[in-house]
C-alpha cells in the first residue's frame, strides 16, 4: 500500500544534514557547556553558534534568544513570565484569540482561574483577528497581548505588525506563537513589531524537544525555570546540546531554501485545490483554509454536514487505512476526535466541525502524493454522498 504524509503541521522528519550534525554532540563532543574546561567550551561554542544563526535568522541580538524544551514551554514561558510580572504592577488583563494554540489556550484559561480576566478575541469567518478588536479590548489593567502568526490547523496569516504598532502604542508586551510560520515565511522580529516570539524545530525538519523563546532587550519577564545559571539565568537547566545544534543546522537550511520550499508547496496546494472541487461538488465542501489569507503549507476542508450525514471519525481513519496520514485538527489535540475550537470559532456547526481534514505538505511529498490523496479523498466522501442520494 502507498504511504503519504500529509501532516507535516504535526511534526516533519528530521533532515539528514541536521541528524549528521547532531551526531558529534552525543558521544565525541559531550562536555556540559557550563564547565570551564575544554570539553565544556566546546558545547558552548556550539551552542553559542546556533543561537547566533537563529538570532540572525529573524532579524534578532543573540542575547535575546532564549532555548527551551520546544513551542508549548515558549508559550508557557512568555505568559506566565510576562504576566506574573504585570500583577505586580496591578495589571491582571490578557488579550488573546478564540483559535489560539492549547498551549497559549489553556495557559490563559489556568491564569483566569487564578485571578486573572482574559479577553478572548472572535476571529471573522475568514480566520483572520481584526486589529480594532484588539485596540478595543485593551484596559489600563492589560499586561499582555498573544496573537498567534499563523495558525496551525487553517492556516491563516494574522495582521501581527499591526497588532504589533497597537501594542507598542499602549506600551503593553506582544507576543506571538510563530511555530507554523517560522522556517516557512519571512519571520522577522523587528518588522513584526513583536516583543516575544515562540518557535520549534520539530516543524522545520529538526528534531524535537528543542524550541526558543525570543525576548526583546528591554522587556521585564519572570523566569520559569530555576536552578542554575543557564541562558545567562534566565532558564535554569543543562542545555541540550545536540538538540540545539540540530535546531542551528535545521535553520541553515531553512536560510537557503524557504523560498524554494513555499513556491513548491504552493503549486502542491494550488494543485490539490483543483483537483478536489474538479472531482466534488462544491456543496458538500467547505474550504476552512482561505488561499488568500493562509500559508500554502496548509489545506483544510470541511464536510457540509447540512448535506451529508458523516461519521468523523470513520472519514479520518479512512485515509489512515489506505497509507494517508492526516489529521482533522491539531496533533496535541486529536487523540480524542473532538471538534477543531478553531473550527468552531469560524461558525461551523459541531458535525461539521467534527468532520475536517487538514492537508499539511512539506518538502518530501510529490504531484503523485497529491493526486492519490484526493482520489482517496473522493473515494471516502463519495461513499457518504451514495448513502445520502440513495435515501
Amino acid at each position: 500500500m502507498r504511504r503519504v504524509y500529509l501532516d507535516h503541521s504535526a511534526t516533519t522528519p528530521v533532515d539528514p544534514a541536521v541528524v549528521d550534525a547532531m551526531m558529534p554532540y552525543f558521544a565525541e563532543i559531550f562536555g556540559n557547556p557550563s564547565s570551564v574546561h575544554q570539553f565544556g567550551r566546546e558545547a558552548k561554542v556550539a551552542i553559542e553558534e546556533a543561537r547566533s544563526r537563529i538570532a540572525n535568522f529573524i532579524g534578532a541580538e543573540p542575547s535575546e534568544v532564549i532555548f527551551t524544551s520546544g513551542g508549548t514551554e515558549s508559550d508557557n514561558f512568555a505568559i506566565f513570565g510576562v504576566a506574573l510580572l504585570g500583577l505586580k504592577e496591578g495589571k491582571n488583563h490578557i488579550i488573546t484569540t478564540q483559535i489560539e494554540h492549547h498551549a497559549v489556550l489553556d495557559t490563559c484559561i489556568y491564569l483566569q482561574r487564578n485571578g486573572f480576566d482574559v479577553t478572548f478575541l472572535k476571529v471573522g469567518d475568514d480566520g483572520v483577528v481584526n486589529p480594532d478588536d484588539v485596540r478595543k479590548a485593551i484596559t489600563p489593567r492589560t499586561c499582555l497581548i498573544t496573537i498567534m502568526h499563523v495558525n496551525n490547523e487553517i492556516g491563516t496569516i494574522q495582521p501581527i505588525q499591526e497588532i504589533g504598532k497597537i501594542a507598542r502604542e499602549s506600551e503593553i508586551p506582544f507576543h506571538t506563537d510563530a511555530v507554523q510560520s517560522f522556517g516557512k515565511i519571512e519571520v522577522n522580529v523587528k518588522n513584526l513589531n513583536v516583543d516575544l516570539l515562540s518557535a520549534s524545530a520539530h516543524k522545520i525538519y529538526g528534531p524535537k524537544g528543542i524550541g526558543f523563546l525570543y525576548v526583546r532587550k528591554g522587556i521585564k519577564i519572570e523566569k520559569f525555570h530555576h536552578g542554575g545559571p543557564q541562558e545567562a539565568g534566565r532558564r535554569a537547566g543543562t542545555e541540550a546540546v545536540p538538540l540545539i545544534v540540530g535546531f542551528g543546522k535545521a535553520v541553515e537550511i531553512c536560510a537557503e531554501r524557504m523560498d524554494y520550499d513555499y513556491r513548491y508547496v504552493s503549486m502542491l496546494r494550488e494543485r490539490m485545490v483543483e483537483r478536489i472541487y474538479r472531482a466534488m461538488f462544491d456543496e458538500f465542501l467547505i474550504l476552512n483554509s482561505p488561499l488568500d489569507k493562509s500559508i500554502p503549507y496548509i489545506l483544510n476542508f470541511s464536510i457540509n454536514s447540512s448535506k451529508i450525514e458523516i461519521d468523523a471519525e470513520a472519514l479520518i481513519y479512512g485515509f489512515d487505512l489506505r497509507g494517508i496520514a492526516v489529521s482533522n485538527g491539531s496533533a496535541c489535540t486529536s487523540g480524542s476526535l473532538k471538534p477543531s475550537h478553531v473550527v468552531l470559532a469560524l461558525g461551523r456547526d459541531e458535525k461539521t466541525a467534527l468532520a475536517t481534514v487538514r492537508f499539511s505538505f512539506g518538502r518530501g511529498n510529490t504531484v503523485e502524493d497529491v493526486d492519490y490523496a484526493v482520489e482517496k479523498f473522493v473515494e471516502i466522501v463519495g461513499g457518504f454522498v451514495e448513502k445520502v442520494v440513495s435515501k
